[in-house]
């Protein structure tokens, strides 16, 4: 009889390949299999197909994408858009018409971006002129503030001069004390 250890290593190499044969035969009938059934339900390759109207980007580059030799009729693509009335529209107009639409639209939005600079260059000035109006308050209050101070020093100093004369003349009538006189 053959070891435990043996056989569990090849039940679990026998299981990831029977896994991945069954993965590879899975993604083989996805790829082959799916068009294959189409072919067959439908009996050959250039059946038309079941949708009635087109609502595609249709260009005259389209003939460039695909091969002559491809089975796909480069004509085909001439009547598509021929049911919407809006590409019907765009169609008839000439050139010369299409570029005023486009310089008339290109007015439109300078028209539009400027009006709206304007409209913030005017909200600017009116912040610019209130900060200004502040600024000037507040230097005028420090200029205030600054010819107070100016005073007040003045006036201290006068006070000093004239405690200092009152405490001499005490000091000449005999007043004595542990402090020195302001000066």
């Amino acid at each position: 009889m053959g070891h435990p250890m043996v056989q569990r290593v090849c039940s679990r190499r026998g299981l990831r390949m029977v896994l991945a044969m069954a993965g590879v035969c899975l993604v083989g009938c996805v790829v082959v299999g799916s068009p294959l059934l189409w072919f067959l339900r439908k009996g050959s390759w250039k059946d038309e197909a079941p949708c009635s109207s087109c609502s595609c980007d249709c260009s005259s580059d389209t003939a460039l994408f695909f091969p002559f030799g491809a089975g796909i009729d480069n004509t085909s693509f001439k009547d598509c858009g021929t049911d919407d009335p809006e590409m019907k529209e765009e169609m008839r107009k000439d050139m010369v018409a299409l570029l005023s639409e486009e310089i008339n639209l290109q007015r439109m939005v300078t028209n539009e971006t400027l009006q709206h600079t304007r409209a913030l260059t005017m909200d600017a000035k009116l912040v610019s002129s209130h900060y200004q109006k502040e600024a000037s308050k507040c230097i005028a209050g420090m200029e205030i503030c600054e010819e107070a101070r100016e005073r007040a020093e003045a006036e201290l100093a006068q006070e000093r001069k004239l405690s200092a004369v009152w405490e001499r003349r005490a000091r000449e009538l005999g007043w004595k004390s542990n402090r020195t006189a302001y000066t």
